[in-house]
């Protein structure tokens, strides 16, 4: 009989029994392999409290922690669990207005889904803590959770130390998903080099939840839990009371100070002006600083020490020297006659000193920073007849630039470090078409034309003439704690450089004593301690920008480098303060405090009256409210042509047109030709004895 044909009823009941068997098995697979109902009552009944380690701690060379932590909390929102919230009542309490919590949520939902905890607001005020607290059972769907806050003790080293702050969707990318929404991680500074070191481990605590969303006990006895391992401390060189001396004496000021210990290359001391607080990110205001940090003209954020790119003036003539020595086109007794200019080339390159015999031989020549020798010295290095074309001359005298670790980054461990500038045959001929000798680039022989140093190349260019040849990578960590064979960030450097240890100790002590001769009779004076051998070179650098489309002439940059004792070099320095003129006026007073206070512990009467007068002067270039102004108004009418608010936009109503007079534009407010601005390089060396030719901005 046919199937079709067949009775109704078996039909059905095998109709049922297959439902029958379907149900059977969907039950087995949700109640026994299945863990999703697990996970769904784990979700409603068990709280995730994520447990932050502390992060590492940062000494200083003496043991003294410069940055350490505290306790505060972040108060985390999972979307997903949002239900019958009093919006308003929320809202007062957070002191925010619906449309933010609208935007907040959302964003949260986008960022790391519904179901996951992610940052509502991060470090609570310790009243809004409280209240929260207090109150927390009527906002399911949110929960405190304590967090590692970063203190700096001594409110100082911002731009060594850095700073952490919540990951964004690249950093979790980058990492291989290993962070997560509500981590923190370094984004600057050692907190950025050392983040592995300093981040230590996460840990976690389930906690049972009360119908009411209340955490009321460990969730079976806390065996699942994960304890939070703290990061590792790291020990740097970096001395804090040097560290404090330093940031006081460039306040106010735009420019850099970096000594280092040329013996191994860990870095003493580090600023970079204008400076800010460290503490000020950190905390619940840390978003609001930062941002009118961002904003301001004067680059508080900007670690110029390494970032900084400046012509290095007279401080280059003895590494000029050196290069000389060794490629054998001058000797210690060389000489030249001038009478306050070299003719060599088309244009003169004036010299402030004419008396008779000032560069009768290298010594005097470095001592009274004789612009005419070398200008000259460099055409001789260029031109040396064994290569017999000015194209392998600077090609070989660029490797010499680079053995000295210019035009490229020296490694240290902080980001983003800039690598100079050292120009080669492809700049010139890219600007003279191929068409260029030694005359073209002349004032690189007193640091000028297109070679650009940073503060802290200044600085170990200098160690490596201390040390007669050899260097040490600059670096801020001596050591970290618990330090096993797998921590490999240290072991570039401690490895010893010894790039121009062939160059001839009778070049050395040429340029050494010269060095000493500036201090003890020369253009530094201003520079001497009394019972230590100083060797220093003063400098002075012109000093352009543009404001209003005009090219405007600043004060000259103020320069200077040194190291001692001569014996046995135990720190070496490089100061750069900006539109400050003469070198032995600003800098050389900088470097004689910090040098005093590292070797002696103390200052002597002079240093400390100069330490008052140089700390309390402000020479922040009057320009930069200009150019503020020229920012804010044009922000302000931007944000009104997108939003047409124009309550940003009214204060600019009326342009200000005013211009600092102490620092003029050129004659009839025209900008620079550039025949003009080539005929301009010409440079005043450094005189402790004169006065400042301008008055510091009050």
């Amino acid at each position: 009989m046919p199937v079709f044909n067949q009775s109704r009823s078996r039909i059905i009941r095998l109709i049922f029994l297959i439902a029958f068997f379907i149900i059977a098995a969907r039950l087995f697979y949700l109640q026994i392999i299945s863990s999703e109902f697990d996970r769904l009552a784990m979700n409603n009944a068990v709280f995730p409290k994520i447990i932050y380690p502390e992060r590492g701690i940062i000494y200083d060379r003496k043991g003294k922690a410069i940055l350490n932590n505290t306790r505060m909390y972040d108060l985390m929102v999972t979307p997903a669990e949002i239900k019958n919230l009093d919006t308003f009542a929320f809202c007062r309490l957070m002191e925010i207005d619906t449309a933010e919590f609208r935007f907040r949520i959302r964003e949260a939902s986008f960022k790391n889904s519904r179901v996951r905890p992610s940052v509502f607001q991060s470090i609570l005020k310790p009243q809004m803590q409280a209240r929260f607290e207090e109150n927390s059972w009527k906002f399911p769907g949110f929960a405190l959770v304590e967090r590692p806050v970063r203190t700096y003790p001594y409110n100082a080293a911002a731009h060594i130390l850095g700073y952490i702050n919540e990951v964004d969707p690249e950093d979790v990318e980058r990492s291989g998903n290993f962070y997560r929404q509500g981590d923190y991680i370094g984004k600057s500074g050692l907190e950025y080099t050392y983040e592995k070191v300093l981040m230590g481990q996460r840990g976690v605590q389930y906690m049972i939840k009360d119908n009411l969303n209340r955490l009321v006990g460990k969730y079976k006895e806390g065996i699942l839990d994960t304890s939070a391992v703290a990061g590792r401390g790291v020990r740097t060189y970096l001395d804090i009371d040097l560290q404090q001396l330093a940031e006081k004496l460039m306040s106010n000021k735009v420019g850099a100070v970096v000594a280092i210990d040329p013996k191994t290359g860990g870095i003493l001391a580090m600023t970079s002006g204008p400076d800010f607080n460290p503490n000020e990110l950190t905390g619940p205001d840390k978003n609001k600083n930062y941002s009118r940090m961002v904003l301001d003209v004067a680059g508080p954020l900007l670690n110029r020490a390494i970032n900084g790119r400046y012509p290095p003036g007279s401080t280059y003539k003895p590494v000029g020297a050196l290069v000389a020595l060794d490629e054998g086109v001058i000797n210690p007794s060389s000489g030249i006659g001038c009478a306050g200019a070299y003719y060599g080339c088309n244009r003169p390159v004036r010299c402030t000193e004419k008396f008779g015999g000032h560069a009768a031989n290298l010594r005097l020549a470095i001592a009274w920073s004789c612009n005419s020798f070398f200008s000259n010295t460099f055409r001789l290095t260029v031109d040396n007849p064994k290569y017999r074309n000015p194209r392998k001359g600077l090609t070989r005298w660029k490797e010499y630039m680079n053995a000295f670790d210019l035009g490229r980054r020296t490694g240290i461990d902080l980001p983003s470090e800039n690598g100079g500038n050292v120009p080669d045959t492809v700049a010139y001929d890219k600007e003279y078409r191929g068409s260029w000798n030694s005359c073209t680039m002349v004032t690189i022989g007193i640091g000028q034309d297109k070679l650009l140093v940073t503060p802290l190349q200044m600085a170990n260019s200098i160690c490596i003439v201390a040390n007669r040849g050899y260097y040490y990578t600059p670096h801020f960590v001596e050591k970290i704690d618990g330090e096993t064979t797998e921590d490999t960030l240290l072991n570039r450097f401690r490895q010893k450089h010894e790039v121009l240890t062939h160059i001839s100790d009778e070049a050395y002590d040429a340029v050494i004593g010269g060095m000493q001769d500036v201090v003890e009779h020369g253009t530094a004076r201003i520079a001497q301690i009394p019972g230590i051998n100083i060797c220093a070179k003063t400098g002075t650098a012109e000093n352009y920008t543009v404001v209003d489309h005009k090219r405007l002439k600043l004060p000259d940059n103020s320069m200077f480098v040194c190291f001692a004792p001569r014996e046995n070099p135990r720190i070496a320095i490089a100061v750069v303060v900006e539109n400050a003129g003469f070198g032995a006026t600003w800098a050389g007073p900088i470097a004689r405090i910090l040098m005093e206070k590292y070797l002696n512990d103390t200052l002597q009467t002079k240093s400390k009256d100069d330490l008052e007068r140089i700390g309390n002067s402000n020479l922040m270039p009057a320009y930069l409210k200009r150019v503020q102004y020229v920012e804010d108004s044009t922000r302000a009418r931007r944000w009104f042509e997108k939003t047409n608010d124009s309550a940003y936009l009214k204060k600019y109503e009326q342009p200000d047109r005013r211009i600092v007079e102490k620092y003029p534009f050129e004659k009839n407010n025209l900008p620079l030709t550039k025949e003009k601005s080539e005929s301009a390089a010409i440079l005043r060396d450094d005189k402790q004895f004169r006065k400042p030719s301008f008055q510091p901005v009050s």
